[in-house]
């Protein structure tokens, strides 16, 4: 069978100028530095919510996005992601104050002087993704039952994820629509796999509160979106710099604008 022919307008990076290589390369070694990060953040957040913080669970997501059904969302923090903000006793203590009842009058005594020591920094409201601990009022609000994220702020993250990472994957794709992967259609599949992917990641996370199995469908839809990430990444620097010979097809065609220019 033969192969695709290259279409006109393609070009593989062994013919575009050194300053686009360069260019490509810093942007794939900040963006993929960028996901890791993000990764790293995605783990440490919502793992240990179902009291084991080793790793991020199909758990960890149920309570995160439809709640423990016991206890609160503090609890929940406390006995997951927040388990080390804390010392045990005064965490302990916390834990207790929301089990009584969350009165008004043990929260000045015995919870405030250790909540502004301890979780004021990133808790003062200054951070939207964060819940706000300033005053008692604001405190109680994530004392009562857990039922998860709230949909507004799943609306807020929803429009930041899709905005933001879909940027991230046209630039990723763009610069992996210089690679010679055959057949096309593959090729074709990984650019586009990532933004159908996180169309259901996000959509799941909704889902998720009305049916927790859901929860396999965002991880499964956020492992994909990775993997295609990863294997651009790879494909792109590897046949950017460490490819010696271009794909046939490219060399022949290469051949014939020298004698063209010549």
């Amino acid at each position: 069978m033969s192969e695709t022919p290259l279409h006109r307008l393609y070009s593989h990076y062994s013919e575009l100028p050194w300053s686009l290589r360069v260019l490509y390369t810093a942007a794939l070694c900040i963006l993929g530095s960028g996901y890791l990060f993000a990764l790293i953040y995605l783990i440490h957040v919502n793992s240990g919510r179902d009291g084991n913080p080793m790793n991020l669970t199909y758990e960890d997501l149920v309570i995160t996005y439809a709640g423990s059904g016991k206890g609160s969302k503090l609890e929940s923090a406390l006995r997951g992601p927040m388990s080390t903000m804390l010392p045990a006793d005064e965490a302990k203590v916390m834990m207790t104050w929301v089990q009584n009842g969350a009165d008004r009058e043990t929260y000045e005594t015995q919870i405030k002087a250790g909540l502004e020591k301890r979780c004021m920094s990133c808790h003062d409201g200054s951070n939207p993704h964060l819940p706000n601990f300033s005053g008692y009022d604001n405190l109680k609000k994530v004392t009562e039952q857990d039922t998860g994220t709230g949909i507004f702020t799943l609306v807020r993250v929803s429009h930041i994820h899709l905005f933001g990472i879909t940027f991230i994957f046209f630039i990723v794709g763009t610069i992996f629509s210089h690679s010679y992967v055959r057949p096309v259609w593959l090729k074709c599949l990984i650019i586009g796999s990532p933004f159908v992917c996180l169309f259901i990641d996000v959509i799941s996370w909704y889902l998720v509160k009305v049916w927790h199995p859901f929860a396999w469908v965002t991880m499964g839809a956020g492992a994909l979106m990775g993997l295609c990430f990863a294997t651009m990444w790879v494909l792109s620097i590897y046949q950017m710099w460490f490819m010696r010979t271009p794909p046939a097809a490219v060399v022949e065609r290469t051949a014939q604008w020298r004698k063209v220019i010549g």
